[in-house]
């Protein structure tokens, strides 16, 4: 028997404590001869084949302009041991400050798009601009991973998960459940 919850009003505003949808991830762009990295929380996998990534970069950002240009981005994924350098990253501005020198990160080569890799990183998707029909109204990039790279030990990392407020969750243990899906589920 299940047991029934009592439940208070929360504000709407916050409903992302609950909901805030996966890792925080660094994108890391570059047009032209600027390169920038951003702190980001709001993306979502929208299809396995090919693999599709939405995310929200505001028009305010300086890294929009960057990644509107060039159509192409990195979504790298850092351990809970970089969440400083995250924080850092999220408070300040690529058009004022080299974030790549500023917080000590190295930039690799991609090998299919111009934005670099951050090796510091646990796993790096290279990504291509798939559909801009949502930019303009919702900030909304759809994107397509052409390459990922993925340390060894990725799934050894602990994650963060952005609850607002200045509050991160860490990813924690795992929980095997294979057996109960059927074949075709387990994508």
């Amino acid at each position: 028997m299940s047991r029934s919850m009592v439940k208070q009003d929360f504000p709407v505003s916050n409903i992302r404590h609950f909901l805030e949808p996966g890792p925080v991830v660094l994108v890391s762009s570059k047009w032209q001869q600027q390169a920038n990295i951003m702190t980001m929380g709001w993306h979502m996998v929208m299809s396995f084949s090919p693999s599709l990534l939405a995310c929200v970069i505001d028009a305010g950002n300086y890294s929009h302009a960057l990644v509107r240009n060039s159509g192409e981005c990195v979504i790298n994924i850092p351990s809970a041991t970089l969440v400083d350098k995250v924080v850092g990253i999220g408070n300040c501005s690529g058009s004022e400050v080299d974030k790549f020198q500023a917080f000590e990160l190295t930039a690799d080569k991609a090998s299919k798009v111009g934005a670099p890799l951050i090796n510091e990183c646990h796993a790096s998707f290279e990504c291509r601009l798939h559909d801009d029909a949502m930019i303009k109204q919702y900030n909304l990039f759809i994107f397509e991973v052409v390459k990922a790279h993925v340390t060894a030990s990725a799934d050894e990392e602990s994650s963060l998960h952005y609850r607002g407020m200045g509050e991160f969750m860490l990813s924690g243990r795992s929980i095997d459940r294979a057996s109960l899906f059927t074949s075709s589920m387990l994508v």
